[in-house]
């Protein structure tokens, strides 16, 4: 089954090229973006400014080609591609929790940026930490290394 997405809007932010930006959001502390999202959509961001996070959905616009089994940033062993956050995926979909400063207009002003300039996003959904971040949860083979995404950039393993 074909799905088609259109794009809500555009983020920009200050990284310009894949090669040495940050693999998480928290690896983007302190980094500000903006969200342009279509004008004709601003009434849908009503009430979104009460929520101090939000989820972004986005284009990987970059990523060309996927493997199933991929070495990605934080380690040096092969996993499968969905047991990894690597961008190169059968569908090249991101997702990041981001800080929401303000909204103007159909402007977002961000916080804690880790994607490409011009990135196209998908949609926005409010982040609630009651409903989304389980008390109790597995890091998997990142239990060893979650804790590195503050200082790894990415480097040319996707390319």
């Amino acid at each position: 089954m074909k799905i088609n997405f259109q794009s809500i809007g555009t983020i920009r932010t200050p990284f310009k090229e894949k090669q040495g930006m940050p693999i998480q959001p928290k690896g983007a502390a302190g980094v500000q973006g903006v969200i342009e999202l279509k004008e004709e959509l601003s009434p849908g961001l009503q009430d979104l400014e009460g929520f101090s996070h939000v989820f972004l959905i986005y284009h990987l616009h970059q990523s060309e080609g996927y493997e199933l089994e991929v070495t990605p940033f934080l380690d040096n062993q092969k996993h499968g591609v969905f047991a990894t956050r690597a961008p190169r995926r059968p569908n090249p979909i991101g997702l990041s929790v981001v800080e929401l400063l303000k909204i103007e207009g159909n402007v977002l002003y961000i916080r804690n940026v880790d994607m490409l300039d011009g990135t196209p996003l998908l949609d926005i959904k409010p982040y609630v930490a009651d409903f989304d971040a389980p008390r109790m949860s597995r890091k998997g083979w990142l239990e060893k290394n979650a804790g590195k995404a503050d200082d790894f950039r990415s480097d040319d393993r996707f390319e």
